[in-house]
């Protein structure tokens, strides 16, 4: 086995040990000399595996008194993972990045997407209109269809910053059963109407039309869900 993977599998014994609580914050691991033992493995090796636990926040060595155990730190949340859709400002700020990104992301598949990309925007976008047409919920199929734009740039940046933000991305998803119902058929005619200029600009290959169709929909997006929030 060699040195590299020792020091995995050291690191990862001591790190189990100490989130199972056998070692609790305060606690000083044992001596280096006992660690070898225990382990079967040189001095050389547990010096490493101590020192991946430092870099990790769970451990901190103490000049002439040993290694202690660390208070665990909070782990940062990850992003977009705070979105409130209860608070204005929230929803606002995320369509403002979404307009910046997405923009450009349509203007990149205008002029990258393949074929079967291209029919794939398609098919979303016939999906969006299916729901329409039946009464359903949309939000799912419009946020498809976003992300099979983002995948057609063929940079996959865009595929993964919209999946980062999942279906979030859509206001209406995070609407009450009692607000969805309130979404008039007018107001569905728009989005989709925007989505077929969209669409449209992308499969013509028209990268300018396809960025402002883009910009335009998700800055009337903004318009739109501060109208249905004064309304709820």
């Amino acid at each position: 086995m060699s040195g590299g993977t020792l020091v995995v599998r050291v690191a990862d014994a001591l790190r189990t040990a100490i989130m199972a609580g056998a070692f609790r914050p305060g606690d000083k691991l044992p001596s280096e000399a006992r660690l070898t033992e225990t382990h079967k493995v040189s001095r050389t090796v547990v010096r490493e595996a101590i020192a991946a636990l430092r870099a990790d926040g769970l451990v901190e060595p103490r000049r002439g008194a040993g290694v202690f155990v660390l208070e665990p730190v909070a782990t940062a949340a990850p992003p977009f993972q705070d979105i409130d859709h209860d608070r204005l400002s929230s929803i606002v700020e995320l369509l403002e990045l979404r307009a910046a990104v997405e923009s450009e992301a349509a203007a990149l598949a205008a002029v990258r997407r393949s074929p079967a990309q291209d029919e794939d925007i398609l098919d979303r976008h016939n999906a969006v209109q299916a729901a329409m047409a039946a009464d359903a919920p949309t939000a799912k199929a419009d946020f498809a269809l976003h992300l099979a734009i983002a995948k057609a740039t063929n940079n996959p940046r865009f595929a993964e910053f919209m999946e980062l933000i999942g279906e979030t991305a859509i206001p209406r998803a995070a609407l009450k059963a009692s607000a969805q119902d309130r979404a008039s058929p007018a107001y569905l005619d728009q989005i989709n109407a925007e989505h077929a200029a969209i669409v449209s600009a992308i499969s013509n290959g028209d990268a300018e039309a396809a960025r402002s169709a883009m910009r335009e929909h998700l800055l009337g997006s903004q318009r739109r869900y501060r109208t249905l929030l004064q309304a709820s």
